[in-house]
């Protein structure tokens, strides 16, 4: 049985018509889309990502009270287009989070606002924690959203502690080890989450970027990368990839901060054994936040104690370095212009 999640999307922005403020929230096996036009709304679905109107099933004709409710269709995920029934405009709008018993943070980076008036496409990039607690249902349920590539953040150590499980899904990795991402300042404040760790995790993980963008601009297929718990190291992928498609920073900022409410931290990692941790220095990190509930049931909000995010930080420092993130994508992870002209048309509709 599925426990029940409520995923409420960020807003897209609204075009230049009357139906704005679309999303899909989860009430158990039920799913309700919503929105608020000025007139009746055609309600389409489709396990299809890019389905036009005629490819897709009419599940609600006329809708007037911006709100239509059916049931979960299972393992297959569904996208849905809402058709203003006076101008014949559609958008697209999709749930937020999968709903995985034994995974966390699994969500799609669809629908936000990019560059040019457009939106970035649902079903084609996912961001993720780890997976080794999925279960053969949740298993399922990544499977169908047929996965060109899983790029695995995590150092070699905790590849080791929590492997994959991700049956039939090709997974990438670049090795190094945890403790030198943290000692990669020398500030010991960077020794701890927070914003002088993302200032040097930011250029720290620029092969890593490179193995994510390299796959997005292979345009094979929906791509999905993740971390340990999805929001750090995934964090910063996901910024620099809504960055390149031309999202607001602001929009960017919600996405991040989306992780504190969908975050079961648990779910990341097994339970490590004392003996490991005693010669493990990686595995004793991780024993000691199963200890102290930093991976417990609730994820902790990604801020500083002076209010801004971590991310913020990652942002301020590449201003420094390089003026922009273009600019670091350009030199440190070989992104081109060129190569983000591709991503927007392959990734923006």
């Amino acid at each position: 049985m599925r426990i029940a999640i409520t995923a409420t999307l960020l807003a897209v922005a609204a075009p230049a018509w009357a139906l704005s403020d679309a999303g899909v929230a989860r009430d158990g096996e039920r799913l309700a889309i919503t929105w608020t036009a000025a007139g009746p709304v055609d309600v389409y679905a489709s396990t299809e990502p890019d389905a036009t109107v005629k490819a897709a099933t009419l599940v609600s004709k006329g809708d007037a009270d911006g709100r239509h409710e059916l049931a979960d269709a299972g393992v297959e995920r569904r996208y849905f287009l809402l058709r203003d029934g006076r101008t014949g405009k559609t958008a697209r709008v999709a749930e937020r989070a999968l709903p995985l018993t034994g995974g966390s943070n699994f969500r799609d980076i669809g629908g936000y606002p990019a560059a040019g008036g457009k939106t970035v496409r649902w079903g084609k990039i996912f961001r993720s924690s780890a997976t080794p607690m999925l279960t053969d249902a949740d298993v399922k349920q990544v499977q169908a959203l047929g996965l060109s590539r899983a790029i695995d953040l995590r150092s070699s150590e905790e590849r080791q502690l929590a492997p994959s499980r991700l049956p039939g899904v090709r997974s990438e990795a670049y090795e190094y080890s945890m403790m030198s991402m943290m000692a990669v300042n020398r500030d010991p404040a960077a020794m701890r989450n927070g914003g002088p760790l993302y200032r040097g995790m930011t250029i720290f993980l620029a092969p890593h970027l490179r193995m994510v963008f390299d796959n997005l601009l292979d345009r094979k297929g929906p791509v999905m990368y993740h971390c340990t718990a999805g929001q750090d190291r995934t964090g910063v992928a996901t910024a620099m990839i809504l960055t390149a498609l031309g999202t607001p920073r602001a929009v960017i900022l919600k996405d991040y901060h989306l992780t504190t409410k969908l975050l079961k931290p648990g779910m990341t990692m097994g339970k490590i054994s004392p003996a490991l941790a005693e010669t493990n220095p990686v595995a004793k990190m991780f024993a000691a936040y199963q200890k102290d509930g930093t991976m417990g049931e609730k994820a902790t909000p990604l801020y500083d104690p002076d209010g801004r995010a971590f991310l913020e930080s990652a942002f301020d420092e590449i201003q420094k370095r390089y003026g922009s993130v273009e600019a670091f994508l350009d030199k440190e992870v070989g992104v081109s212009a060129s190569d983000i002209a591709t991503l927007r048309a392959t990734y923006t509709e």
